[in-house]
């Protein structure tokens, strides 16, 4: 009862400010009334308005939020707001995730909670960088083995975000456009381009040269830097160690989300991967129990999905542009989508085939009526969403408006 007075008194002193944006008329607003918004909201509105006034209110993350280095809070995308609430280290004024960080980042829907974030040292930080290991070194292991002995800047969180989305037939793409110089091997230099690209300064003719300097000499040696080019900066990335290092970090995604539903065992059930496949959709709670339950009727006896299997149909997953393209042919012609067909489509963009169980649970799942056919345009929009994981910087230009607040807010004092 404390916390709802402390909500009332709080909405009490934001009167003005409410009647300014038209929730509230300048009527006396009853007592019984603001006990029952504030209770309901849970003093969401106050948070949600110096948000929009470009405070950074976390969830979990009480830390101090003013790091010179942090993502901008204007206009803060999807993935800025995702990096700050999972970042849980910060170095001399800097916030950082560690590679456990980002594990979380793209498997978890929230991160673990935590009181502020952990403040390094010089000899933390020179400790994590030197127990890095090299690329001979690197497995689909590499960031479970470091856990929290590592540091990743934004920047590289989005570049890990891009290799977790690429198909193979990208690698060499994203290889050649670090490559500025085209001598099929990437320097560090090269490589901090990554920075400039994403710190949201544009560079001038003038001076230009005086600009990159600076870049460069702000930013800190990292876990990825190090493991790229060594501890001195002096190592070379030729594209095979760019490939291979693309290629273990889809695996250990992969794998990590395998073994949690495995729970040791060599398969996942037909219904596990199904509750994989849509967690990070925008179906809703009621759709996705509709999916599972539509998989527990169809499929009687189970059979149990292998991890190459599964492997290979996120590998599929990244090639969803392409997939998308033979799919429209279907589309203009107005014909469904059989399994055959289907299989047909992925191995053209592909170069291999599903296994058969895998296809025939996609297609429990997303087979409403019945009928033995894909609507394949829903099926892309959701595999997108599924694909993109936590990182749908979309989401944000449907949700958390003022505009969706204040309706909220409306509906809650028209039901009370």
């Amino acid at each position: 009862m404390a916390a709802v007075r402390r909500c009332r008194d709080l909405l009490r002193s934001l009167r003005p400010i409410l009647w300014k944006e038209g929730i509230f008329t300048k009527q006396p607003v009853p007592r019984r009334s603001l006990y029952m918004i504030a209770a309901a909201s849970g003093c969401t509105l106050a948070i949600h308005w110096f948000y929009k006034q470009g405070q950074d209110i976390v969830p979990v993350v009480h830390a101090r939020e003013t790091e010179k280095n942090e993502p901008t809070k204007e206009k803060a995308t999807h993935r800025e707001l995702r990096f700050r609430q999972f970042a849980s280290v910060e170095y001399q004024g800097n916030i950082y995730m560690t590679p456990q960080d980002f594990l979380e980042s793209v498997t978890e829907e929230s991160p673990r909670p935590r009181i502020g974030r952990i403040r390094l040292t010089a000899q933390d930080v020179e400790s994590m960088l030197r127990q890095t290991p090299s690329r001979s070194r690197g497995s689909n292991k590499l960031f479970r083995n470091l856990h929290d002995k590592g540091i990743i800047s934004y920047t590289e969180y989005l570049f890990l975000l891009c290799v977790l989305t690429k198909p193979r037939s990208g690698f060499r793409i994203a290889f050649n456009m670090f490559d500025t110089d085209g001598n099929q091997i990437v320097d560090k230099k090269e490589f901090l381009v990554l920075e400039r690209v994403f710190s949201k300064q544009p560079d001038s003719e003038d001076g230009e040269g005086k600009k990159k300097e600076a870049v460069e000499t702000r930013i800190q040696d990292t876990s990825l830097m190090v493991h790229f080019f060594g501890k001195y900066g002096n190592d070379v990335l030729k594209y095979d160690d760019f490939h291979r290092f693309m290629e273990n970090l889809q695996s250990e995604v992969i794998e990590l989300e395998f073994l949690e539903f495995s729970k040791g065992m060599n398969t996942i059930s037909e219904v596990d991967f199904a509750h994989i496949l849509l967690r990070y959709t925008l179906l809703d709670r009621s759709e996705i129990e509709e999916c599972i339950a539509r998989v527990k009727d169809r499929i009687q006896q189970e059979k149990g999905i292998t991890f190459q299997e599964f492997k290979k149909f996120c590998q599929f997953l990244n090639n969803l542009d392409d997939f998308s393209i033979a799919m429209k042919m279907y589309t203009y012609a107005q014909q469904p989508v059989s399994q055959d067909e289907f299989q047909r489509a992925v191995r053209v963009c592909t170069g291999f085939t599903l296994a058969k169980d895998v296809v025939n649970t996609v297609f429990q799942i997303f087979d409403s009526d019945g009928d033995g056919h894909l609507s394949s345009p829903e099926f892309i929009a959701i595999m997108k969403d599924r694909l993109h994981r936590g990182s749908r910087s979309h989401l944000m230009h449907t949700q958390g408006t003022w505009e969706a607040f204040r309706q909220c807010i409306r509906n809650e004092m028209k039901s009370n």
